[in-house]
């Protein structure tokens, strides 16, 4: 395998040859959604992006296990192990049960990203389904002597942590600044630090979703989960650890010291994060009112937005920017990006019709399938791979034009190119046409428009040709017959 893969480690903050500790394999671990509520556009963005790694280092040949959990439980409305249990939360809200809350969400979340056409991760673990061994992960780390137990709730000892580990490696903050921004402690804390977090959280009486430990009844803190499923499913070190960069100062941050003080190893060789989301410019939130769902961008529902956008376009549209990058949603970047979607699709659409001649290729097919490689190999680069790709679809619409020729040699690589890099890799399929009856329908209206030619009826021809140009599509007489394509 030609490994030229280069990524930007978060934990080192520079690009890294990306070197898998057991080639072939390669362990990637992504953070998933709490399921309390709709997915946000925020979360479709990361999932996106880490479909877009897993597809190409897939392409690539390696073999992934790609695991991505749900957070079904202990995720409280703070971060710093305070406020209402989100799940219970809601579930008094909609009249339901808990875990009625969860499926329902879980079975949203997977319809978004169906119609995202993302692919399903190889392992999809619960926090609920891994009680035992988040149990057992705190349990080694009290005996490790890096946690204390209070009252039924256990706590992660962060002081005694930083005697022998960077706690703030990941993200490079100095220690004092993170103790200066956490409140003081008053005489009702049972936390010896400020920066000390849960990782067993003792159930008060009313909470719903609790189980028996060895410190009583209670229930899982937010960031033991997700070292507890990784070490299960991907060992105690592992390739990449993903997620939105918001995770980054605490929730990636507590993982790694949970992982630190059982395994005395970073779980992780490679961090990699997403960027957050903005519209015209601010960032995207619900206080601020511009926080939109998919379903109403699909829909066109919000009143920011002119009109609904297909799935597939918006997909294209989070991929036109690198995933490090901020992505500012407006309605003209929108619009651009469906209009640019639409002359990807309908070169796609084309390249079937396209009959080689036996002269040499104009174009140098070969170097353009070499740059497509160079920029995915530069830290996942999408948009640059956009950009040689809207090449080769000025290659396909000259020679379907007549203004280029191809041999088949050349030909065969352009559509391999392109069926590697906008289907298997970007993840990109046409939805304009609804479904592929529309093929049969303009075998009709083209059979019908010939029926007038012979006929010598060119007032019909002719106003069959203008009804479909006034729709986007376009007729070409050929020797071949009629051909059509969008434009």
């Amino acid at each position: 395998m030609d490994n030229r893969l280069v990524l930007y480690n978060t934990l080192t903050r520079k690009k890294e040859k990306f070197e898998p500790l057991n080639p072939p394999f390669v362990g990637m671990y992504v953070c998933g959604p709490t399921v309390y509520s709709d997915v946000h556009l925020g979360n479709c963005r990361t999932f996106v992006s880490f479909d877009l790694i897993f597809r190409y280092l897939t392409h690539l040949g390696y073999k992934v296990r790609y695991v991505r959990n749900i957070t079904d439980a202990g995720h409280l409305e703070g971060d710093n192990d305070e406020g209402d249990d989100k799940f219970a939360k809601k579930a008094k809200l909609e009249q339901l049960e808990p875990m009625e809350i969860v499926q329902k969400y879980t079975l949203g979340f997977h319809e978004v990203l169906r119609l995202f056409n993302t692919l399903p991760p190889n392992i999809e673990p619960t926090a609920t389904g891994h009680i035992s061994e988040q149990i057992a992960m705190v349990q080694k780390i009290l005996e490790q002597g890096y946690a204390y137990e209070v009252n039924g709730t256990v706590y992660f000892d962060v002081e005694k942590y930083v005697k022998e580990y960077d706690y703030t490696i990941l993200t490079n903050r100095k220690l004092e600044d993170l103790l200066n921004n956490t409140r003081e402690l008053n005489g009702q804390d049972e936390k010896r630090g400020r920066l000390d977090f849960a990782l067993w959280i003792k159930a008060k009486p009313e909470h719903i979703m609790r189980w028996p430990s060895p410190w009583g009844v209670g229930f899982p803190g937010w960031h033991i989960e997700c070292s507890a499923m990784s070490r299960k499913y991907l060992g105690d070190q592992f390739d990449i650890h993903g997620g939105g960069m918001d995770l980054a100062a605490t929730h990636h941050t507590n993982e790694i010291a949970q992982s630190q003080a059982c395994n005395h190893t970073q779980p992780a060789k490679y961090w990699m994060h997403t960027n957050m989301l903005t519209v015209n410019g601010t960032r995207m939130s619900k206080s601020a009112g511009n926080g939109f769902l998919p379903h109403e961008l699909f829909s066109g529902s919000h009143p920011l937005l002119n009109r609904g956008y297909s799935p597939m376009a918006v997909r294209f549209f989070m991929l036109q920017a690198h995933y490090r990058s901020t992505l500012d949603f407006s309605n003209e970047a929108l619009e651009a990006a469906d209009r640019g979607y639409k002359r990807l699709m309908n070169a796609m659409a084309l390249l079937p019709k396209l009959k080689a001649s036996g002269k040499k290729a104009e174009s140098d097919v070969a170097a353009l399938r070499q740059r497509c490689y160079e920029a995915m190999d530069d830290d996942f680069n999408s948009p640059v791979l956009i950009a040689e790709l809207f090449e080769a679809v000025r290659i396909v619409n000259s020679l379907y034009d007549g203004k280029l020729t191809i041999d088949p040699l050349s030909l065969e690589e352009l559509r391999t190119l392109m069926q590697h890099f906008v289907h298997d890799v970007l993840g990109l399929l046409d939805d304009n046409t609804g479904s592929d009856d529309f093929e049969k329908v303009m075998e009709v209206i083209i059979e019908l428009r010939n029926e007038a030619k012979q006929n010598k009826d060119y007032a019909t021809s002719d106003r069959i040709r203008e009804g479909l140009s006034a729709i986007g599509i376009q007729l070409k007489d050929s020797k071949e017959g009629t051909l059509w394509n969008k434009i």
